[in-house]
């Protein structure tokens, strides 16, 4: 009983303002850590950039020399477009790869998504075609392997009374029914 009512009257570690005060806390938290990491790579870019691609100077070059420096940036615009063709054609074939092993990993656990099943309406005759194929001619007519009963037959093993039933359970009451009851029973049988 006790194990109950200590259940019951059992509180929470930290009350409900605390928790708001920490989650807000957290958020703030969150979003410094996110604007200093844009600033970080902000400056890696800028530093990156003046690294590859010193500031030009085209106002002393000459038409030929301006004519070179074209030449030798489209050159590079080449080499760079190569680079990337090649990186995005290695992320696409390790994107298929993971893609496939995910797949493999699904298929050995046997955890797939089932797709959600409808009833269908199906024949005896559809099944039978569906699992022996097409080639086996099968008709399961259930109704032909049935015994056939005339009605005639039915009528005459049970003959009509049509006697006062009270006279049929005061014949059948007390020792001497339950005797011929039994013996009716016992009788065909032997």
């Amino acid at each position: 009983m006790s194990l109950i009512v200590s259940s019951i009257q059992r509180k929470p570690k930290i009350s409900a303002s605390r928790k708001l005060m920490l989650k807000s806390l957290m958020v703030a938290k969150a979003k410094e850590e996110l604007e200093q990491e844009i600033l970080v790579k902000e400056e890696e870019k800028h530093r990156y950039l003046a690294e590859r691609a010193p500031p030009l100077n085209t106002s002393t070059l000459s038409l030929g020399q301006l004519q070179d420096l074209c030449r030798e940036l489209h050159a590079k615009i080449d080499v760079v477009d190569e680079e990337r063709y090649d990186i995005e054609a290695k992320v696409m074939l390790n994107t298929r790869e993971i893609k496939d092993l995910n797949i493999k990993v699904l298929d050995l656990r046997g955890k797939f998504k089932r797709p959600n099943l409808r009833r269908v309406r199906v024949s005896a005759d559809a099944i039978l075609r569906s699992l022996l194929g097409s080639k086996h001619k099968v008709s399961m007519d259930l109704r032909a392997n049935l015994k056939s009963v005339k009605k005639e037959d039915a009528e005459k093993k049970r003959p009509v009374e049509d006697s006062d039933w009270r006279k049929n359970v005061e014949a059948m009451s007390g020792m001497e029914g339950r005797k011929k009851m039994f013996d009716a029973a016992k009788g065909p049988a032997q």
